[in-house]
């Protein structure tokens, strides 16, 4: 990629950009020409928190076009602007100022980082002549930030500013989408600008867009020559747009489908050839279809431990085809027989060209015999849940009836937990970005304001965080922005008074010994009141034959946030579940109940 300038009127633009200043523009500040590169770029949200070294930019800010949501902690500007990305497609965005400000956004940097999701990260830092001095609210953001973002820019030239950000832009958005943060010092904010640099050369920034031709045809050839072949489908999936061209795969071919946790949509929930979810909480049809394998065909997944369990026992018989626009996940963490680095629509393109040639020149699969074996693990192994011998509330109910009486185009939100599994469980995703959460990184506290950026992206969407009482007690806080700013979100609390999984571990493994996993009993806070509190509407159930009703009632509020309080059993337990560190075999069913997988053929 070359720099853009502009130079006697005419602009010339690189790939990505969309324009820039015509000549004999009045120089503005550099704040001034963040703004305007923002609003060239088409942003239309931003979530941040001022302080000292960022005010050049909230002054640039006022009555500009972009909105700014002022949110009560830095960290829920990063998840907001995740949520924000994750639910429209677009890149996020999100500001803070120097210091602590800016090392608050280092969670939701990694958690992006992690889950591929296209954000930008824009915070100020002291004057450049200050910088190493130790000055009030100085952290040296770039270095802390490097590894847990795609590429960190410090600009201290106020000429930069304009191209940096459009530059932070273009890598966001393409290739592997991740993370990227622009830290910008106050002295560049304030300085008169030089416009006319629209984009940062950067030759050493390549995104694949296509795999090589016989990559493609020695993928397709052990596609027709295996016999029990597995559609693996990741969020690469779902971050390029591909929901199209995977079902159109899996029905061209026949070949049994599993999602990961983050590609929950990408494949419908509904289809017949899907096997559900692998993984340590995954379905037994999903673990099974992935463990009794000889082909797995990766597609924009990384083979993460919790979907593989103990390395040296996954899927023994499976040769591997590995689709990923990352060439470093390649062979990463198995053996690969044809990688494929590529963008995943125009891979699984490829793919079905090549698939559709070779069929019509007489080449014929022999799947039928698995396809049968897969499902008849998923009509033997149905996921399921019992009601609790005491009679307490069944989260799993509270989950499944959300997803009934839900719109088919609501989004959920989950937190970390629990409640997570249950959520990916019990509610059926037929589309693409109605399931957010955070996977890889696992944060706690992602939910709320994860809703409340992808409401504010999709304002005509029910958005519901399904959060957990240990979660939302870390970033509840944004339920004041969601109420000043008129972002009706609403939270369903599946509240067990106690950290869920944690809780759950230490039943399973460390002999009940529950130490400090439970949360009082007594209900501190009261979240219902505490809803109240934030101008929210706060609801409370925790009867089963209540619950119907309390979701309608939440549904029937458009106007204002809603936080419901499911007060839920506190015994209830994630299945099925393959413990950390051993085999897939090993999954159970439910406590002490082992699946039976049947002799290989």
């Amino acid at each position: 990629m070359t720099a853009t300038h502009i130079s006697d009127g005419a602009t010339t633009t690189a790939p990505g950009d969309t324009g820039g200043l015509s000549a004999g523009t009045e120089r503005r500040t550099g704040a001034e020409a963040l703004v305007a590169t923002l609003e060239r770029l088409g942003v239309e949200h931003v979530f941040g928190l001022p302080g000292g070294a960022v005010l050049p930019l909230y002054d640039a800010l006022y009555g500009a076009k972009v909105r700014h949501i002022l949110v009560r902690h830095e960290q829920g500007a990063g998840h907001a602007a995740q949520g924000y990305a994750a639910a429209t497609g677009r890149v996020g965005v999100c500001l803070a100022t120097s210091g602590p400000g800016a090392t608050n956004l280092v969670t939701a940097l990694a958690d992006a980082n992690m889950d591929s999701v296209p954000l930008v990260a824009i915070t100020g830092n002291v004057a450049s002549t200050a910088i190493g001095s130790d000055a009030f609210q100085e952290a040296d953001i770039r270095s802390i930030s490097m590894p847990v973002t795609k590429h960190s820019f410090l600009v201290t030239d106020p000429d930069e500013i304009a191209a940096t950000v459009a530059s932070a832009f273009h890598i966001a958005s393409t290739g592997r989408p991740g993370p990227v943060l622009v830290d910008v010092t106050k002295d560049a904010l304030v300085a008169a600008a030089d416009e006319t640099l629209l984009q940062l050369p950067m030759p050493g920034y390549r995104t694949p867009s296509a795999p090589a031709p016989e990559a493609v045809r020695d993928a397709v050839e052990l596609m027709l020559t295996h016999r029990r072949p597995v559609l693996y489908v990741g969020g690469g999936c779902l971050r390029a747009g591909a929901s199209q061209q995977v079902r159109d795969l899996a029905e061209l071919t026949g070949i049994p489908v599993v999602t990961t946790l983050m590609a929950r949509g990408v494949f419908p929930d509904s289809h017949p050839q899907h096997m559900g979810m692998p993984g340590m909480h995954g379905s037994v049809s999903g673990v099974a279809t992935l463990q009794k394998s000889d082909l797995i065909v990766s597609l924009g997944a990384r083979f993460d431990d919790r979907v593989t369990g103990a390395k040296h026992t996954f899927a023994p018989d499976a040769t591997i085809v590995h689709a990923d626009i990352d060439p470093a996940e390649i062979g990463k963490n198995f053996p690969t027989e044809v990688g494929l680095v590529g963008d995943a629509r125009e891979t699984i393109d490829l793919l079905l060209t090549e698939w559709t040639r070779r069929t019509a020149a007489g080449a014929t699969p022999q799947h039928e015999a698995w396809v049968r074996r897969c499902r008849s693990w998923k009509e033997r192994y149905p996921l399921g849940y019992d009601s609790p011998s005491d009679g307490a509330l069944a989260p799993q109910l509270v989950i499944e009836r959300l997803g009934a009486l839900s719109d088919p185009g609501t989004i959920f939100a989950a937190g970390v937990g629990q409640h997570q599994m249950w959520a990916s469980q019990f509610i059926t995703y037929d589309e693409p970005r109605r399931w957010l959460n955070s996977g890889g990184l696992g944060t706690m506290g992602y939910a709320v304001p994860a809703a409340m950026g992808a409401k504010v992206g999709m304002p005509d969407s029910t958005v519901w965080a399904i959060d957990g009482d240990g979660c939302f007690q870390m970033t509840n806080q944004e339920l004041a922005t969601c109420s000043v700013e008129g972002i009706p979100i609403k939270v369903a609390i599946i509240n067990n008074a106690a950290l869920g999984m944690v809780k759950q571990w230490q039943a399973l493994f460390y002999s009940e010994r529950f130490s400090h996993s439970q949360l009082p009993s007594m209900q501190v806070p009261d979240f219902a009141t505490l809803a109240t509190a934030y101008g929210c509407v706060g609801l409370r159930c925790d009867r089963a034959e209540d619950v119907d009703a309390t979701i309608e009632r939440a549904m029937e509020v458009d106007d204002q946030p809603v936080v419901v309080d499911f007060r839920v059993s506190q015994d209830a337990m994630v299945w099925p579940m393959v413990a950390a560190g051993t085999s897939n075999d090993d999954i159970q069913h439910a406590r002490d109940v082992r699946p039976d997988f049947g002799e290989d053929e």
